[in-house]
């Protein structure tokens, strides 16, 4: 099973993600969101808060309580050549 194992923000809603296979990239967060709506992503929406984002139990969270799939994100949303 994939875990994410490091995240770190980025400007531009982008988010910095490392795998426990070795795989990195960035998930694209602004498009995330501009697809999706619902109480749990309307918070996402502001940037200081967005940007507390962080790894538990190897996926991405925000301290209100959602967490995104590690195997979803690599999946379907891993940028792997973005600068």
């Amino acid at each position: 099973m994939i875990k994410i194992i490091h995240c770190a923000w980025k400007e531009d809603f982008m988010i910095y993600l490392e795998f426990s296979d070795g795989t990195q990239g960035y998930f694209d967060l602004g498009k995330y969101l501009s697809t999706r709506q619902g109480p749990l992503l309307d918070p996402l929406h502001k940037p200081d808060f967005a940007r507390r984002c962080f790894i538990d139990a190897g996926a991405l969270c925000w301290p209100h309580g959602l967490d995104l799939s590690p195997e979803r994100l690599y999946d379907e949303y891993l940028i792997r050549d973005a600068a």
